[in-house]
């Protein structure tokens, strides 16, 4: 079997420094072949094309399954998330503490929710 194989996937992480930091506090910290880290720590002097092209860049490694961004962050890069249709990498929003998870504006429970009919439900 091969090491890559038996190590398993990667959870990519991009959001503020106290998500990132929470999350690899948690062990999930990581670099790859080319030393690129499976995490992004975005403040408010990180630029929106720098975002953009970290989310493509996990999107495409073939080491990453999970992306877990935060709310705030995705809102900033909706156009990128609204794109991406493939079931893998999975991509989730979650809450930070400066901004609490609002399901109006997560595009993926939206299209969640439109899989489903009312009578499916009950």
């Amino acid at each position: 079997m091969a090491l890559s194989s038996a190590r398993g996937k990667l959870i990519g992480v991009i959001g503020d420094e106290d998500t990132c930091v929470g999350f690899l506090l948690g062990g999930i910290g990581e670099l790859n072949k080319n030393r690129q880290p499976n995490f992004m720590v975005v403040d408010k002097n990180t630029a929106i094309s720098d975002i953009e092209e970290t989310l493509k860049t996990f999107i495409r490694r073939d080491d990453i399954d999970i992306i877990l961004i935060t709310q705030h962050v995705a809102e900033m890069v909706r156009h990128v998330l609204d794109s991406h249709t493939s079931p893998v990498p999975a991509i989730l929003e979650i809450p930070s503490k400066d901004s609490p998870y609002d399901p109006s504006k997560d595009s993926i429970l939206r299209r969640a929710k439109g899989m489903f009919s009312a009578e499916d439900l009950k």
